[in-house]
């Protein structure tokens, strides 16, 4: 008869026999002056609590906690992950209203310490990393248009930049089915097509002194590669980086208050390696 410690350590052997084992190579080079790397300890419950979450646990998200909102894939690592960080996904439903946006479907993470006016991430030359990947079992649904990753100022007007996906309301000659990089007059000033299983890895970075806005991408495990010059753009206004989902209403000009949102919404997107570092001299993380 096997004893019920044996059993016990068994089945977290095979457990964790089960679960990927790669890791990412990338290397952070440059200071890091906001962390959104995710502690493989963290559980959800910690995503409540500024003591223990690495975002602000009340932004962004409806009435339900990030508790019940954020997983943790079991997915190998993204490039910027080591054997002390893991991915997180974050997921929308039917109740993911914040405040009275009513037209939004939205939950969205804020890293902590990136202050509206003034924060350390919208001054001088800021990169900001992430990675995506898609779940097979919560997928995005195109046809609405996306906001991922975003830098909105401070005054809530515009958004410096707009990392994207799905269809993008009054520009019906864009792919759905790829994630776009917009300046911030929606300029799409890049594109690549969504992977349905690959890591896809991005940094964009700001320089708040020059006006400027560069793109880097790369899939899985390769470094990150320039794929846009440092084009200019309207950088000024402070404010904050937002990550996660942003899902549009359709049938409406009025989308932050209304339009058609599907009943039965379960979508998520998987992100990892997220952080923003200090790109001064011409310093990046590749």
């Amino acid at each position: 008869m096997v004893s019920s410690a044996l059993l016990t350590s068994l089945l977290i052997a095979s457990t964790a026999s089960a679960r990927p084992t790669k890791r990412g190579t990338g290397e952070v080079k440059c200071p890091v002056v906001l962390s959104g790397f995710v502690p493989v300890d963290k559980t959800p419950t910690d995503f409540d609590s500024y003591a223990t979450s690495p975002f602000n646990p009340d932004y962004i998200r409806g009435d339900e906690k990030f508790s019940t909102i954020l997983h943790f894939p079991e997915v190998e690592a993204s490039r910027f992950d080591n054997a002390s960080t893991k991915a997180v996904e974050v997921t929308i439903n039917d109740k993911s209203i914040f405040q009275t946006q009513n037209g939004f479907r939205r939950a969205g993470l804020q890293i902590q310490g990136d202050e509206n006016e003034g924060g350390p991430g919208s001054t001088g030359v800021r990169t900001i990393h992430f990675s995506v990947k898609q779940d097979a079992e919560r997928t995005l649904n195109l046809t609405h248009e996306y906001l991922n990753v975003w830098h909105e100022a401070a005054d809530y007007s515009s958004n410096q930049f707009n990392f994207q996906s799905g269809t993008i309301i009054g520009k019906s000659g864009a792919d759905k089915s790829s994630f776009k990089v917009l300046d911030r007059q929606n300029n799409q000033i890049w594109s690549t097509p969504i992977d349905a299983t690959a890591w896809q890895n991005f940094a964009i970075t700001l320089d708040f002194v020059k006006n400027t806005l560069q793109v880097y991408y790369s899939k899985d495990d390769e470094p990150l590669k320039a794929v846009t010059e440092a084009v200019s753009n309207d950088n000024s206004g402070g404010g904050q980086y937002q990550i996660g989902i942003l899902k549009k209403p359709t049938g409406t000009s009025d989308v932050v208050n209304s339009g058609f949102q599907e009943t039965g919404i379960d979508e998520g997107q998987i992100y990892g390696g997220i952080f923003i570092e200090d790109g001064a001299g011409g310093c990046i993380s590749l």
